[in-house]
């Protein structure tokens, strides 16, 4: 269970209602295929905004009660009037896969978690707003949980972003520990960069808590879904303290024997 992007999704899982997996893959397909466009193949910084771009005409065509040009657009109108769901949150998922093409540092925190807001959690709000679950604390809470995953995403690819010329790592905090981007480029690992890593790892872990209370208020199979996200979240954060941040040499991941330690750990949440 890799802690990457849009793995998370609980994509036609055996855990989520047989009524729900069509909806479901279609967004994924949607989040995938745009997430795509900002990183996948050799186009040209001006060819992936213009595709994302025309992602957003559909949107634009959808809000305004016109038929779609493409297949996945034409399935995701249905989906997305079946069951209310709200454009804005598509959109801002573009907005953010836009801003991967043209954005590679982040100056701080609060940035990055603004980031956060428009790249992760609209996954999770719109898996609630599925379920009919949209209060504000539930809404919230998942907020924390997917913009932790996303942290750890960042935190687990240090090297493999770098080879992108993306660092997610905030600015402010590198002078802060000692060290700098020439460490990443060199995969140097040190006392000060082992104590950066632990800082985010903090961070990631204590968003990831603030979210727990959402797994109790969720119906069953959902409920379940997310346990076992969170769960592999928090394992991954537990991977990257035994190496002390070294993901140059041992890049943190999941193997199947992980699946029992999920389960058993979601069984005492």
């Amino acid at each position: 269970m890799p802690v990457d992007h849009y793995e998370n999704f609980p994509v036609a899982s055996l855990l989520v209602p047989s009524k729900l997996r069509r909806p479901i893959e279609v967004i994924y397909r949607f989040a995938r295929s745009a997430d795509d466009i900002a990183d996948e193949g050799d186009a040209t910084a001006e060819q992936r905004l213009a595709g994302l771009a025309a992602y957003q005409a559909e949107l634009d065509r959808i809000a305004a009660g016109q038929t779609p040009q493409t297949p996945l657009f034409v399935d995701l109108a249905a989906v997305i009037r079946q069951h209310a769901l709200p454009i804005q949150l598509f959109s801002d998922l573009l907005d953010a896969f836009a801003q991967d093409v043209v954005k590679q540092r982040y100056a701080d925190y609060p940035e990055l978690i603004d980031y956060c807001r428009r790249s992760a959690n609209p996954v999770g709000r719109l898996v609630l707003h599925l379920f009919g679950r949209t209060d504000a604390e539930h809404l919230e809470q998942s907020d924390c949980i997917c913009s932790a995953l996303q942290l750890i995403n960042f935190w687990q690819d240090v090297a493999i972003d770098w080879q992108k010329d993306r660092v997610y790592i905030p600015q402010t905090d590198l002078p802060h520990f000692k060290v700098s981007e020439a460490d990443i480029a060199t995969g140097r690992w040190s006392a000060n960069w082992a104590a950066l890593m632990d800082f985010q790892i903090d961070r990631a872990e204590a968003l990831m808590h603030r979210g727990l209370p959402l797994v109790h208020a969720l119906p069953g199979r959902l409920g379940w879904e997310i346990r076992l996200t969170v769960q592999g979240g928090l394992r991954i954060l537990e991977r990257l303290r035994r190496v002390r941040g070294d993901v140059f040499r041992h890049r943190p991941k999941l193997g199947k024997w992980d699946w029992a330690v999920l389960l058993g750990r979601s069984l005492t949440m």
